[in-house]
């Protein structure tokens, strides 16, 4: 029998995604849906693996399951780490991913590019029914572009929205370097 392993998600891109990362791993991914869940964790923590944690503990209890959860963001160090864990929700409710790096760009408007560090950040955690068992992070280190690259949205890496270029490749013109 092979195991399961729900993805704390609602979204079948991401559960495709993982498997690939995955590759010969023998487990079945599952995502919030494919487990007949209807719960909804609210992100309260204040940073991304407390999100993380939250949400992977509270759907493992949930559902029986070892569950995976990540939380992630752009954090942008001339906005005093704005963005940060409210990515998501950057400049309130009702702006789709474009108003938001629109936003993101208008606000660094006036900043150099020297000024223009940041880094995406991404927080993953594994719990069981019997709680947490282990977290790890990951940070892609940039600087946001003069303008929007890509159409996958707002605060998210390579080939996506908002774009992280990288601080050595500022004095290189190809759009084919971004990060």
């Amino acid at each position: 029998m092979i195991p399961k392993l729900l993805v704390a998600t609602r979204n079948p891109g991401k559960v495709v995604e993982l498997s690939q990362m995955l590759g010969d791993l023998e487990v079945e991914l599952l995502s919030l849906d494919d487990a007949g869940t209807d719960l909804e964790v609210a992100e309260t923590g204040t940073t991304f693996r407390l999100n993380a944690i939250l949400k992977s503990t509270a759907y493992a209890r949930e559902t029986g399951l070892l569950t995976l959860a990540d939380d992630s963001g752009l954090e942008v160090d001339a906005l005093g780490g704005k963005p940060g864990v409210h990515t998501a929700r950057f400049g309130g409710p009702g702006l789709n991913p474009r108003q938001r790096y629109e936003l993101l760009l208008r606000e660094l408007v006036d900043v150099p590019w020297e000024r223009r560090t940041a880094r995406f950040r991404c927080s993953v955690a594994l719990a069981d029914d019997e709680g947490f068992i282990g977290a790890a992070d990951g940070v892609c280190e940039g600087v946001i572009a003069w303008e929007p690259r890509g159409s996958g949205g707002f605060g998210t890496p390579r080939g996506r929205g908002a774009r992280l270029r990288h601080p050595r490749q500022d004095h290189q013109a190809s759009h084919q370097q971004q990060i």
